[in-house]
């Protein structure tokens, strides 16, 4: 049985408390064992409502599980993560795994010889794991171009006192690492990574509304972010997300290849939303293709956070259990990391940055 604790586990709700436990519930093999809170009220109502001890620091908690889960803001988890290393314990970060690059490959470099785990789940989901064979398998044939034009509501003309730290570009949970970069991800799975990338960027909303009041709050964070790189054989790819919009699909990315398309669409992020593909080889018209149920243990649940989460869980479970390397590391981490920091060089000097 995988001992898990999770940091940031809260009673009020929450990511950890709404996605990370019932995705938990749901594996053989794994299991919620503690947990820290933000203080000390705060850990005793989480433990009474989830039912596992609470402890007083990671190190007290990465004494007692074999996975210590950190799951808050971005700027805490270096001081979060580097402690449960030291212990010696395997660490699931959620994603960005870091407020910058330097800091993403100081953590890696702390994770040498312990296991290492970031919330990419995206890698994990049954469709995008799907689309990667399809494209691998040839159904496009030779890969010629991969479009991708992507929004959320976030990033708008308001947000909440929750949200108000997302607006800062120095705090490391912006519409680039988060939205942006989830989706980006998810995407690299299917057709490879970028080998360079040009881009631009800008924030057309330097002031928005704080929700209830009268108060405008600055924003530094791009919500706007258009890219275009080469992909591995020289197929070229083009991304536009957009913040702040407010109708039209989340996602979308066409896939051309010599031998046929694929359209993957979701009303909302790709790694969180039930996603729909559509594909055609030739020229035949576009037709819905249907998930093949080897892929999904738990197709029920499709299109609910939980969801990707269970198949992150249940990748990470095997891995610590069998040796394997499935689930997305810190390595990996700093890959995304390191792409998402050339989006920022490009953006503020013109050029094209290789990768």
């Amino acid at each position: 049985m995988i001992r898990v604790g999770i940091v940031g586990l809260s009673a009020r709700g929450g990511w950890a408390g709404k996605s990370h436990v019932p995705a938990l519930a749901g594996l053989d093999g794994i299991e919620l064992r503690g947990l820290v809170g933000s203080s000390a009220e705060s850990a005793r109502a989480a433990s009474e409502a989830f039912g596992v001890p609470a402890h007083a620091s990671v190190e007290a908690l990465a004494s007692e599980v074999d996975l210590v889960v950190v799951a808050v803001k971005v700027p805490r988890h270096r001081e979060l993560v580097l402690p449960a290393l030291a212990a010696g314990t395997a660490v699931l970060s959620e994603w960005p795994l870091a407020v910058d690059l330097r800091e993403a490959e100081e953590l890696e470099r702390a994770a040498a010889g312990t296991r290492s785990f970031v919330g990419l789940q995206g890698r994990t989901s049954p469709t995008f794991r799907w689309l990667a064979d399809l494209v691998s398998e040839g159904y496009v044939g030779e890969v010629l171009s991969t479009t991708v034009v992507a929004s959320t509501a976030g990033w708008g003309a308001e947000t909440s006192e929750r949200m108000r730290y997302t607006l800062d570009r120095a705090s490391g949970a912006t519409m680039l690492t988060i939205a942006f970069g989830h989706a980006i991800d998810a995407v690299s799975m299917v057709v490879g990574e970028l080998e360079d990338v040009t881009a631009t960027t800008a924030t057309r909303r330097p002031r928005v509304s704080l929700v209830g009041t009268d108060e405008l709050l600055p924003m530094t964070a791009e919500d706007q972010i258009a890219i275009s790189g080469t992909l591995p054989g020289g197929a070229v790819l083009s991304a536009h997300y957009r913040g702040g919009t407010l109708a039209g699909p989340g996602f979308s990315m066409v896939v051309d290849g010599t031998e046929g398309t694929l359209e993957v669409t979701a009303p909302s992020h790709p790694h969180l939303a039930r996603v729909t593909v559509r594909g055609a080889p030739g020229t035949e018209p576009l037709a819905e293709l249907t998930l093949p149920e080897r892929y999904d243990e738990d197709p029920q649940a499709a299109g609910t956070p939980r969801h990707t989460l269970a198949h992150a869980y249940a990748a990470i479970r095997d891995d610590l259990s069998r040796g394997t390397a499935v689930a997305p590391d810190f390595a990996h981490a700093v890959r995304r990391h390191r792409l998402l920091d050339a989006i920022q060089r490009s953006a503020a000097t013109g050029r094209r940055i290789q990768l």
